[in-house]
């Protein structure tokens, strides 16, 4: 199947460097997305996501005419559907539930500019049978055109589901070199799929059933998000004991099969730390590691600012007149991960936060923002530099282990009450 142009609905941290590498392959690209920031943006040439060579890829991208981006989907002969795919919880935090309204609203989108023969992949993170979903709302807006749910090898529309598996940071080379798992609603749906994906990535293209490469993404993460909770528990009890974990996992890590993760202030993203309750929500009397992971990891936040408040409490003790308003407590990092931008289910930020509302003043180091997102904006709270905040703060809470914190991690080391959640110190 010829695919001359390629719509990708979502313009985000994986929509729009997946358009910009079909894009590079001299394909036209339409981008839809419905921030209309983003989208002149990027008709710009310019990108508004951090993302190592991404501006480089979309600048020619684009000057050259093979991408454009819009707010209205126009008809093309495949459309990737990459749009958040976040989950509600009752009023106590429990009970995890996928909320699928942002893949509701993209099919709906696309919909009536949809035509025989069109292809149509969904992307995004999803629970079992989203793409199933997906489908039944494109057959219920489209009457007049059959789906695979119904004409399974006949359909006029081919449905598939591959999910993403890049890391951020190295997100350009992981899209063309990872292998792709795509799964198709029939096998025909499938073969459709991979000789799209086979235009760009030089891995695999490994064929399967829509809802097990649903089940292989969230599998992933959740392998991911279980052996980050053996290392976040480890560092917990570790404090109890008086011993120093980072020296202990390297210790354990001489083992020939052993190899335990670096501990941190918790699990962000849009991906481990929200797909495991997929699986969870799907079988929760069978989900019992899973689930378990997932308490860990979430309440590792809660263990940090733990000790951010010992910290607080020994400046006090040291310092009795000094009142909490005339402490500053600088935080480094708030993003979900080294060196990136994204700010998403980030535990640092959610710290930050927390720290915040304890009464002293708050210096946000984030090297990869320029304003401090509006969870943040409060009048004890201000974006300030690594120096600023090393000269000025009476507690260093180190949250994310960006390179120039390593760089002055010599020049930390000198402050009296430092917080270390990833063992940047040692």
């Amino acid at each position: 199947m010829q695919f001359d142009t390629i719509s990708m609905i979502g313009l985000g941290y994986i929509g729009l460097p997946t358009a910009a590498v079909f894009a590079s392959r001299k394909k036209k690209v339409i981008g839809v997305d419905v921030n209309q920031h983003a989208v002149d943006t990027i008709n710009n040439g310019d990108i508004h996501i951090v993302e190592p060579e991404l501006d480089m890829v979309v600048h020619a991208a684009v000057t050259e005419g093979y991408l454009r981006a819009t707010i209205t989907p126009e008809p093309a002969d495949a459309f990737m559907v990459a749009v958040p795919t976040p989950f509600h919880t009752d009023e106590n935090g429990q009970n995890h539930k996928a909320d699928l309204s942002y893949i509701e609203a993209a099919a709906k989108s696309i919909a009536p500019v949809l035509k025989t023969g069109n292809l149509v992949v969904l992307e995004s993170t999803s629970p079992i049978g989203a793409t199933e979903q997906m489908a039944a709302w494109l057959a219920e807006a489209r009457p007049d055109l059959t789906f695979p749910q119904t004409h399974g090898e006949a359909s006029d529309i081919r449905i598939a589901h591959c999910p993403e598996r890049v890391l951020p940071g190295h997100v350009i080379r992981e899209l063309v070199e990872n292998d792709r798992v795509i799964g198709g609603m029939t096998p025909k749906c499938a073969e459709v799929a991979c000789s799209l994906y086979k235009i760009v990535v030089e891995g695999e293209c490994v064929a399967t059933t829509a809802r097990t490469a649903e089940m292989a993404k969230l599998t992933e993460n959740s392998f991911r998000d279980v052996n980050i909770a053996f290392a976040n528990e480890l560092s917990t009890i570790c404090h109890e004991l008086d011993i120093n974990v980072w020296e202990l996992i390297a210790l354990a890590n001489r083992h020939p099969r052993v190899n335990i993760l670096t501990p941190g202030a918790g699990v962000g993203g849009h991906c481990i730390a929200v797909d495991p309750w997929f699986i969870v929500d799907a079988c929760p009397e069978q989900a019992k590691i899973v689930r378990a992971a997932r308490e860990v990891n979430d309440a590792k936040p809660q263990w940090v600012l733990g000790r951010v408040k010992e910290a607080l409490e020994a400046y006090h003790q040291q310092n009795p007149k000094a009142r909490r308003s005339d402490l500053t407590v600088a935080c480094l990092g708030v993003a979900f991960k080294p060196d990136i931008d994204d700010l998403r289910e980030s535990p640092a930020l959610g710290i930050a936060k927390q720290v915040a509302e304890l009464g002293a003043q708050v210096q946000i180091v984030e090297p990869n923002i320029h304003q401090l997102p509006k969870s943040l904006q409060h009048n004890n709270v201000t974006l300030a530099s690594l120096e600023q905040a090393l000269e000025e703060a009476d507690v260093v809470c180190v949250l994310v282990k960006h390179k120039p914190f390593i760089e002055s991690a010599e020049q930390i080391k000198t402050k009296a009450n430092v917080v270390d959640a990833v063992g940047l110190l040692g």
